[in-house]
């Protein structure tokens, strides 16, 4: 129980943790021309493409609403892409967390549970690149930000420990199970489509809705919209209930990971 809890709650490594977390940022851009700056271009560019796509080729209008601006639909998709490419950029890492570390299994006293952590950390690094943008356009949008945007990191939450604990059973099953990172990554393509990224959950019928939210990302992405674009607080009870299926996934996470990592050593 007590190597569970430091699993989930790491702090006697913070300092080791924010370490590598810039380490591994800053390799990402090292080598680039940009740096840094293409963290805030790729996403631009996507929301560009998608937005051209969606509203002026298929000409889509949100939830039949015709008298959208641009700006506010390219906002929508923008809010459940962020929150997609975060939980996707964790969970496609993640099969090849150890495998990329053959010296810290064999050659390193090292937490090797710090690995989900940091791979999520550094990627809330771009999802907080996303926030900053999302907050400038809709305060150009709407003249200023509602109340409601305060709710934003509540709304958010549930994503860390869904992320980490994903991180830990994807990492172990990934370590011994060498195809797992190929159909990962058809399984999360496929998950964008069936998330209500380029679409409201109002555009669903009725029966199909509650089946909606089996997908871990299905809330956030609508509270994400709702307390940044439409100024409504998000439902507090609904959004416990996830956090607490998001912390069980953690600590399943953090039981397998432990449970398996005593083989590391002889596979990697």
């Amino acid at each position: 129980m007590a190597e569970l809890l430091s699993y989930l709650f790491p702090w006697r490594y913070a300092g080791l943790i924010s370490q590598l977390v810039r380490r591994e940022v800053d390799a990402r851009y090292r080598q680039s021309l940009l740096g840094l700056v293409w963290a805030f271009l790729t996403p631009l560019l996507m929301l560009g493409v998608y937005t051209f796509v969606f509203r002026f080729v298929f000409k889509l209008r949100w939830g039949g609403a015709g008298d959208e601006t641009d700006l506010l639909f390219a906002l929508r998709l923008y809010a459940g892409l962020a929150v997609f490419h975060f939980f996707a950029e964790c969970v496609n890492r993640a099969p090849r967390l150890v495998l990329d570390q053959p010296n810290l299994v064999k050659k390193v006293i090292f937490p090797l549970e710090l690995l989900a952590w940091i791979n999520a950390l550094s990627a809330l690094v771009h999802l907080g690149i996303a926030l900053l943008l999302l907050l400038v356009f809709t305060a150009w949008e709407r003249g200023g930000l509602p109340l409601s945007v305060v709710a934003l990191p509540l709304v958010w939450l549930p994503l860390l420990p869904l992320c980490v604990g994903l991180g830990w059973l994807l990492a172990a099953i990934g370590t011994y199970v060498r195809d797992v990172a190929q159909v990962l990554g058809m399984l999360v393509s496929l998950l964008m489509f069936l998330s209500p990224i380029f679409f409201p959950l109002e555009a669903l019928p009725e029966v199909v809705r509650p089946w909606m939210f089996l997908n871990p990302l299905a809330l956030t992405i609508t509270q994400t919209r709702e307390v940044l674009l439409d100024g409504v607080w998000p439902d507090g009870l609904a959004l416990a209930l996830h956090l607490l299926g998001c912390c069980a996934m953690a600590w399943v996470g953090a039981a397998f990971f432990r449970a398996a990592r005593k083989g590391f050593a002889d596979v990697v």
